[in-house]
């Protein structure tokens, strides 16, 4: 709750320090209440905490919480007002008809009525600070909090519902009995359940199954998939058509277009002749089931269907439905009798004394050494905190993430012990008080972070870059010094996966995360707190008898008819975030209308044309604009009132941008990869002055076509710039003052150019060469951005895509590059003998026509640091030759198209860590050579 009066503290001083102008004689009013809510923000700190365990204190909170939203609203109307009355005279000056008496006359209204309401705010808060020594506030919140556990007994609600652990041990007994499942010998499919309470551990237990060497072997294909509660059989099947069939990017594109019925009958005709592993995880209802089973074929013997569930009436059910199909049998007695003689539902135990101590262990050292930190005090201490979590994993991983963060000490083990009593009062089944209590313990910067996944569908994967943006857009990040923004809150995500509060879906290839989930009941954690604190509400769980105020609104199923309308009329709502179709044109102008405070806009996914209203323009507040999916979008000319637009992401969408979007100076993240910028026409060169991409000074990422807009040297003073993907052709006048530009981008992560076709031979890496760089230092001549890449410190993946030569002096390339991507590069000369050279190389893919020679030699003691070699659509290979003592870590290795190939890779065998090894679409006789191979070592 302290989030919401820090981000308006913080929003307020930048406004009085920048913006004070606006204010004029209301500026110690506005003063005033900064100052306030200033010393309001110190009292809520201890006041937050306790307000769960007394209602008075939760009031007092609660009227904190409304009197600062109050605030933050007659302050944002008073800057738009501001807003529009400085376009209505612009637009006056534009006409030469202004006299100089109207500005000031014209602002008078705005300013006696900002006067009068910020003097109600400040009265209101000087009452709501009085009460805490009227109503005793001062002396409750210095009690001690081990003297309220029989009041937060008696104000915790008792939660059923528990989390499924993904990042949970699994039960080890019980992979063996599964696995026998799964591969003892069967005339026909049948279903595998694995059932129990959230938080056992079920999908790590059918994490460790599935991907066991053994299960991997028996079947000839696997595929996994997540259901949810919000099952959508189309889901499902493209799911598993991906798993399991070899598509082309192509093929993709036409399988994701197909309806329900007929994606089933794709799968069902491609693996009818396969012996098939299909995993089902978190299984909710009996119609997932019931849906697909006839997607799935019989034909092939001992075919298996894997599903996790925490009802058995669901498993039972899959069962029998196996049972009915191939018996006579008719009354449920006799169906559920059947199925358990069959043994194929395995329930889940909770775990023992010993196997919880050990996952306390993992969870609270990690892979360090508890010599001499766990002495036998702090052991007795750990198994009697482990104790009582009553062999429930999950709620051992949070206790463990809770004592990891703490002193190894006696006093704070206690407190945590003592804290952690009430929560287990009522059984394992109040899991989720453990998980709350990992929420109350998270400083305050992390709550609000924290909170705010709850937005996102159940089962979703949350890509970070999104998360990030949201939380900058929002205002739940709080500067620390000079230091950039994203990076403290990529700080933050990375404290709460520690803390065990939301885990690591996907990383990159230098260890940075790219994707994240949370635990359903982390997720329902968030929700319910998030509605206490008023941050945002789920729409479907908003009860439409007693509609509230919401601020945040996120929408997740699709709406019959729009039905969202008197959330559109809610002057309070700051965030609307679609996770489905956006709302219909018409809708606009209730945004214009009510809704005018507006931070984020997720207007989700749409497979069609989208047409965006002028209306947009109106919305001066907005930070946060995304639009996905979909085939072309339209933008308005006003989208460059968005003055305060940090992230506009669209996507893959086709567009026409304005090119007064260089207006937008706020801009930190530009995502528009199919977006062309118009041209700048003379008569608007004369209204707004020259504009171009060297104002966007903030920008961080930048994903557009190529075009006029590079000309000059723009480009290279966005000295802030982490991302750069530019896709399409580049004009040859252009190249020279571009590559020069790119020199400059020192703070580059990552660099994709494709697709640089010219008329010139001249390519970025011979505009570049090292010995050119020499003869110009020998002339003692500064040519301004022309540098080597050994600046690029932070650079650790290139694509480029387009003719090339690679230049042999390693010095040339980034020194901390990690992963490298070529295409359509006509290399003549094998490129392994420069590329193995690189230091710190991990990933190497060669793509389509990369290289055009016959042999790629990799020698020895060349690739000492690769992990995994990509070659695909290389036509003219014919030989891989690996040297004795290249490539020692390599644990991944992919040929794919590269039919001239007819002989196994020479050397392949003596590779130690070689774990994976994928031929795709070759010579039949070379991917039996694979599969004669596997395992020999």
């Amino acid at each position: 709750m302290a989030d919401t009066v820090s981000i308006f503290v913080e929003k307020l001083s930048n406004l009085v320090l920048q913006e004070a102008f606006l204010f004029g004689q209301v500026e110690g009013q506005v003063k005033l209440l900064r100052d306030e809510l200033k010393w309001m923000r110190l009292f809520l700190k201890d006041a937050d905490s306790q307000s769960l365990y007394n209602e008075k204190i939760k009031l007092w909170v609660e009227q904190i919480r409304n009197v600062t939203h109050d605030a933050e609203d007659v302050i944002d109307e008073f800057i738009l007002d501001m807003d529009r009355r400085q376009l209505r005279l612009n637009t006056l000056k534009f006409l030469k008809c202004l006299p100089t008496c109207v500005g000031f006359a014209d602002k008078l209204p705005f300013i006696h009525e900002l006067d009068g309401r910020v003097k109600e705010i400040n009265i209101r808060i000087e009452r709501i600070m009085a009460n805490r020594s009227k109503y005793g506030l001062e002396a409750l919140m210095a009690s001690s909090s081990s003297s309220t556990t029989d009041q937060v007994v008696a104000h915790k609600e008792k939660w059923a519902q528990v989390v499924e652990g993904s990042d949970v041990v699994g039960i080890e007994d019980g992979t063996e009995v599964v696995t026998q499942m799964l591969m003892k010998g069967e005339l026909r499919r049948a279903v595998v359940s694995i059932v129990g309470m959230g938080g056992l551990g079920k999908t790590t237990l059918a994490k460790k199954v599935y991907n066991h060497s053994d299960v991997k072997q028996h079947f000839d294909c696997h595929a996994w998939v997540y259901v949810s509660q919000e099952f959508k059989a189309r889901e499902i099947l493209l799911g598993i058509a991906f798993c399991v069939m070899p598509l082309s990017d192509e093929e993709k594109k036409e399988v994701k277009e197909m309806e329900a019925a007929v994606l089933g009958r794709k799968v069902r005709e491609y693996l009818k002749e396969k012996k098939y592993l299909v995993a089902m995880d978190d299984v909710w209802s009996r119609e997932v089931w019931s849906s697909l089973r006839s997607y799935l074929p019989e034909a092939k013997d001992g075919s298996k269907v894997l599903i996790t569930t925490r009802n058995e009436e669901i498993a039972l059910h899959a069962t029998s439905q196996e049972e009915i199909a191939r018996t006579s049998l008719n009354s449920e007695e006799e169906i559920a009798q059947h199925a358990n003689s069959q043994a194929l539902i395995y329930r889940l135990r909770i775990m023992n004394n010993d196997e919880s101590w050990q996952l306390l262990l993992k969870k609270t050292f990690g892979n360090r050494s508890t010599s001499g930190i766990l002495t036998p005090e702090l052991e007795e201490l750990g198994k009697n905190i482990v104790a009582k979590c009553k062999g429930l994993p999950l709620a051992i991983v949070v206790v463990g993430g809770l004592l990891s963060t703490k002193e190894k000490t006696r006093s704070s083990w206690e407190k945590v012990l003592a804290s952690i009593d009430w929560h287990l009062s009522q059984g394992p089944e109040s899991c989720r008080e453990i998980l709350a209590l990992s929420y109350h313990d998270l400083p305050y910067y992390l709550k609000s972070c924290f909170l705010y996944c709850g937005i996102f569908p159940e089962d979703s994967e949350i890509e970070t870059s999104k998360l990030i943006q949201l939380w900058l857009a929002e205002g739940f990040i709080q500067r620390r010094g000079k230091e950039p923004l994203e990076d403290i809150a990529e700080d933050h995500l990375y404290e709460l996966i520690h803390r065990s509060m939301i885990q690591v879906a996907a990383r990159k290839i230098d260890g940075r995360v790219t994707s994240c989930r949370i635990h359903d009941l982390l997720r329902d954690l968030a929700i319910s707190e998030a509605r206490d604190a008023r941050l945002f509400e789920v729409h479907e769980n908003i009860d439409v008898a007693f509609p509230t105020s919401v601020r945040r609104l996120s929408i997740h199923q699709h709406l019959i008819n729009n039905n969202i309308s008197q959330h559109l009329h809610n002057s309070r709502l700051r965030s609307l975030i679609f996770f489905t179709e956006p709302f219909e044109r018409k809708s606009w102008k209730s945004l214009q209308e009510h809704i005018k405070l507006l931070t984020v806009l997720d207007l989700g996914s749409t497979n069609d044309d989208y047409i965006v209203p002028e209306e947009i323009g109106e919305l001066v507040h907005l930070k946060f604009l995304h639009i996905r999916g979909g085939k072309r979008v339209t933008l308005p000319s006003s989208i460059d009132r968005l003055v305060n637009l940090q992230s506009f992401d669209l996507g893959g969408n086709d567009c026409y941008i304005p090119h007064t979007i260089w207006k937008l100076q706020q801009l930190r993240h530009l995502n528009c990869p199919c977006g062309e910028i118009s041209s700048q026409f003379k008569l608007s060169k004369c209204v707004n002055g020259y504009l171009g991409v060297e104002k966007l000074t903030n920008l961080q990422t930048l994903d557009l076509l190529p075009g006029s807009w590079l000309e000059g040297d723009g480009l290279g003073k966005l000295t802030q710039l982490k991302e750069l993907n530019l896709d399409g052709w580049l004009n040859p006048h252009l190249k020279k003052g571009f590559f020069e530009c790119i020199a400059n981008l020192t703070a580059l992560r990552t660099l994709s150019l494709r697709h640089f076709e010219s008329y010139e031979k001249e390519t970025l890496l011979n505009h570049l060469r090292l010995k050119r760089w020499k003869k110009v230092i020998e002339e003692k001549t500064l040519i301004p951005g022309l540098m080597s890449f050994s600046h690029h410190t932070y650079l650790y993946e290139v694509v480029l895509v387009g003719k090339l030569e690679l230049p042999e002096e390693i010095e040339f390339y980034p020194p901390n590059l990690l992963k490298l991507g070529l295409s359509s590069c006509e290399l003549k000369n094998d490129p392994m003998f420069i590329l193995e050279k690189l230091p710190k190389l991990k990933v190497l893919r060669l793509s389509y026509m990369s290289y055009v020679g016959k042999k790629l030699v990799c020698s020895s003691g060349g690739f000492l640091q690769l992990q995994s070699l990509v070659l695909g659509n290389l036509f003219s290979l014919e030989e891989l030759i690996v040297e004795e003592g290249a490539l020692p870590h390599l644990k991944t290795l992919q040929i794919e198209s590269c039919n001239r190939m007819e002989k196994l890779p020479r050397g392949l065998l003596q590779l130690k860590n070689l774990e994976k090894v994928e031929p795709k679409f070759m010579f039949d006789r070379l991917i039996e050579e694979f599969e004669e191979t596997k395992g020999e070592d």
